[in-house]
């Protein structure tokens, strides 16, 4: 057992940030704090939580460092707001060859709902909505993506005719769900592959597969994605930190 001063203050501290952290990680996730909707000052925090204005500033400190909290230089700081833009750039990861931004455009979709597979039941253990999309790149047909959602995370998805080309934005401003993180997985692909047909491809150019999952502000996984996309003039690109 410890009994060094230093150490029960620090201990205590970490104790009193996480409880800061958990509580409006919680609130942001539930809805109760909206994307946009101003934070209370360090000060504030710190006598709202009964803790120094420090412990409150390492707080909003480590949800900015999350993307969860955003500061803005001489207004204060905010619920992070998806927007298409940051979507864009923070999860789509392809570039034309010459390094140059591509926007893939929304050219169809489907959206049924459907009983969880067995790999799918870490998503959600009965229904999930399957959107099927088609999307073009520079006129060309050259990505199908098929995204797996939870049904009780984002109720009446497949009877909704206005879901957009991003969905990151939208499903944090319709259904509260906020998506922070994913990771990815990469596998080539030659084509003709079952199930594109509607790529506009050669019969022997290379394709992209790429799977991703993906969580929320409550670190809860909420979304499997698989998507192929046409292979040329296309590269993946990451920066490594």
């Amino acid at each position: 057992m410890h009994s060094d001063p230093l150490f029960i203050s620090v201990a205590t501290m970490s104790t009193l940030y996480q409880r800061i952290l958990d509580d409006l990680t919680h609130r942001i996730a539930t809805g109760a704090l909206s994307p946009g909707e101003m934070l209370p000052s360090e000060t504030d925090l710190g006598a709202e939580y009964g803790v120094s204005q420090g412990t409150a500033r390492k707080a909003l400190g480590l949800l900015e460092a999350r993307g969860i909290l955003e500061r803005r230089q001489g207004r204060g700081t905010f619920v992070a707001r998806s927007t298409d833009e940051r979507a864009l750039f923070h999860f789509f990861r392809l570039r034309a060859t010459d390094g140059s931004t591509v926007i893939p455009q929304l050219e169809r979709q489907t959206v049924r709902r459907r009983k969880a597979t067995k790999a799918e039941r870490a998503l959600s253990p009965d229904h999930v909505y399957e959107i099927d999309r088609l999307r073009s790149i520079r006129g060309r047909m050259a990505a199908r993506e098929r995204i797996i959602v939870p049904a009780h995370r984002f109720a009446g998805l497949n009877q909704r005719d206005d879901l957009p080309n991003a969905l990151y934005p939208y499903f944090q401003r319709v259904f509260g769900v906020t998506v922070l993180n994913a990771s990815e997985d990469i596998t080539p692909l030659t084509a003709p592959h079952d199930g594109y047909e509607d790529l506009e491809v050669a019969a022997t150019s290379p394709l992209f597969s790429i799977r991703r999952q993906a969580w929320d502000v409550s670190e809860n996984l909420c979304e499997l994605r698989q998507c192929v996309y046409v292979a040329e003039g296309l590269c993946y690109s990451a920066d490594l930190r």
